[in-house]
């Protein structure tokens, strides 16, 4: 019997390895959504995720890629039924520890978005952000994502006409050269289409977050500022345009 190539990258692909390690764990939520402009970052996802999901109480949501349980305890907290899935350990115990000060009953659960461990349309809705950027089979991924998903998968991705994408090329050069760096893929929206439209899904909305990379907006460090400037280069179309990262909400097609 052949290896399964997904599994087989798993072992050295920096999206498991990165993670796995108790020291990231611990300091990913202030690194992501410290700051200024984490806040902004926390907000906005919190709001999307309102937004594109509804109502949701009562309901079964799968969150994929939980990491330390952002998403899932925000939607715990509005009284769905949360499943959070992560290939890291030592995220998950983040998550379950911060579920527990909350008093959310959330089941967490180590496993992989190649191959989830649910039957088909098991959940309601299922959400999957800043996974498919990393993952080594994106399709595959999504795949899985659309077979779990009974009803609206909502996810993100780097967008291919952004200014990410020169970020992404000079992440995966460095990373060759033997750089610290996690290098990532962007993503076209009709790539995205056709792949969930092979599954079944069609995208019904979208949401673009910044013209310009969060990085740069961190090293910047004023929300004023980073308001006030997307602002103007929304008002000028440049989001429209070249915005990213893109949260798409997608809904399964009536049989």
């Amino acid at each position: 019997m052949g290896s399964d190539p997904v599994s087989t990258k798993r072992v050295d692909h920096y999206s498991y390895s990165a993670y796995a390690d108790p020291a990231m764990a611990a300091s990913f939520d202030a690194k992501r959504f410290g700051g200024p402009i984490g806040q902004i970052l926390l907000e906005d996802q919190e709001r999307v995720l309102t937004e594109f999901l509804g109502k949701v109480s009562g309901k079964r949501v799968l969150d994929v890629g939980t990491g330390t349980g952002r998403a899932a305890l925000a939607l715990a907290t509005r009284g769905a039924f949360v499943t959070g899935v992560d290939a890291s350990t030592d995220m998950l115990a983040v998550a379950r520890a911060r579920a527990e000060a909350a008093s959310l009953s959330i089941a967490f659960a180590e496993g992989d978005a190649h191959a989830l461990a649910f039957g088909d349309r098991a959940f309601h809705s299922t959400v999957c952000l800043r996974v498919l950027m990393h993952v080594p089979d994106w399709r595959k991924a999504l795949s899985e994502l659309c077979r779990v998903t009974e009803s609206r998968l909502v996810f993100d991705y780097p967008a291919v006409g952004s200014v990410a994408s020169l970020q992404a090329v000079w992440r995966r050069a460095a990373r060759r050269l033997g750089r610290n760096v996690e290098s990532y893929r962007v993503l076209s929206a009709s790539a995205i289409a056709q792949e969930l439209g092979r599954h079944g899904f069609e995208m019904t909305a979208s949401h673009k977050q910044f013209v310009l990379p969060i990085g740069l907006h961190k090293l910047i460090n004023s929300a004023p500022f980073t308001r006030s400037l997307e602002r103007v280069l929304a008002d000028a179309g440049m989001l429209r345009l070249t915005g990213s990262p893109v949260t798409v909400a997608a809904d399964r097609c009536a049989s």
